[in-house]
């Protein structure tokens, strides 16, 4: 039985950092990486650290279906590419909002995608 939306979102609202699944665009095999990520209402956001140049970024264009899980708590979620510059910057701001600028300019090299993560 899938866990209820509010055991995820309470999970996720107590996380910094999140493992994702998806399928290897090549190998088709199940590739897990952890990552940041911010939840906003229904809404889960992820920045690729290298942008469009990040692979599972690249696996998640092949199939877009993604598995997280936060704290043990898995959900399936169909990623939805964001590719307008406006809304990229918008989600670069919830993340620097959330995790700090310096350390999301440490960390992120490129900011010309993000993935939102909507609930199946």
């Amino acid at each position: 039985m899938p866990p209820r939306n509010d055991s995820l979102k309470d999970r996720l609202s107590r996380s910094r950092e999140i493992n994702i699944s998806v399928t290897g665009r090549k190998s088709g095999r199940t590739i897990s990486v952890p990552i940041w990520f911010v939840l906003d209402g229904e809404k889960l956001y992820l920045l690729p650290v290298q942008g469009s140049d990040t692979q599972w970024y690249k696996n998640v264009l092949n199939k877009p279906l993604i598995r997280i899980d936060a704290r043990g708590t898995e959900a399936e979620f169909q990623a939805v590419t964001i590719t307008d510059a406006t809304q990229v910057s918008s989600v670069v701001e919830r993340f620097r909002e959330k995790y700090g600028a310096k350390d999301v300019k440490k960390y992120y090299s490129k900011f010309d995608v993000a993935v939102l993560a909507q609930m199946q």
